[in-house]
């Protein structure tokens, strides 16, 4: 699949031509600025407000990271400990799919309201995003683990453990993995959703509620370089994300995915 984009020039073309036919269309028809800015002033706020979005993407990036970790360790661990014991996935699982299904937008007053730290908050609206998918991917990986290399390894009177970190573990990390790059994703969505629930001004605010301020204020090219700020940190995510899977993939099995 990464070898669609290892060639950029047709989306570099496709993109360049897009902002070209808009800032020709805001000039041409007299847009207001406050309706749709051009490219052109898009990039000088982008460049005059660096410092102020720079400070508040860190901030929305740390949630991001912290909610990615917490997802990616949680939801791998608790998919081993769920494949050892059937009864628990079973119990379990009904309430994690409850809590994918539920919208964050309507769980996140609560949860900031019950925590009382607001950076712990909004870490656990953007874990609840990013959680599921690497638990649902992590849970196939392990299932699909060869069943005559499950009877032979019963045959040597292998561990519980064994077959686990031997067999299994080895099977599901393709779909670790995979589940890891798209909770990248998610756990960005959800980080920005939670700030925007959370709405808490001041200095240290994160990229979300600078969209807001911007908003409020009609300071629309402001607005626009946030969410150019924000889809530049998605795509470094996912970059990022898919460079560890082809690396880790190597490294366990010797070729790329």
């Amino acid at each position: 699949m990464m070898d669609r984009f290892r060639d950029p020039a047709p989306p570099i073309l496709i993109g360049l031509g897009f902002l070209i036919f808009w800032e020709v269309a805001v000039r041409l028809f007299d847009v207001p600025p406050y309706v749709l800015p051009g490219p052109l002033l898009i990039l000088a706020t982008l460049w005059t407000d660096t410092g102020l979005l720079m400070g508040s993407l860190w901030i929305t990036l740390k949630i991001t990271l912290a909610a990615l970790l917490a997802a990616a360790l949680g939801g791998a661990g608790l998919a081993f400990v769920m494949s050892r014991a059937p009864w628990l996935e079973r119990s379990l699982l009904p309430y994690a799919i409850v809590a994918q299904v539920t919208p964050i937008v309507a769980i996140a007053p609560l949860i900031i309201i019950w925590i009382d730290n607001d950076f712990a908050a909004l870490v656990v609206c953007a874990w609840i995003v990013a959680f599921f998918p690497v638990l649902a991917n992590t849970m196939a990986g392990l299932k699909s683990a060869d069943r005559h290399l499950h009877d032979l390894f019963r045959l040597y009177w292998a561990s519980r453990m064994q077959t686990q970190t031997l067999l299994e573990a080895p099977t599901a990390l393709p779909y670790f993995l995979a589940g890891l790059r798209i909770s990248g994703g998610l756990a960005l969505i959800g980080a920005v959703v939670a700030e925007f629930v959370a709405g808490s001004g001041g200095a240290a605010t994160g990229l979300a509620y600078r969209i807001l301020e911007a908003g409020y204020r009609l300071q629309i090219p402001s607005l626009f370089a946030a969410l150019v700020l924000l889809s530049l940190a998605g795509i470094a995510i996912y970059a990022l994300l898919s460079w560890f899977s082809r690396w880790a993939l190597r490294r366990c099995y010797g070729g790329e995915d």
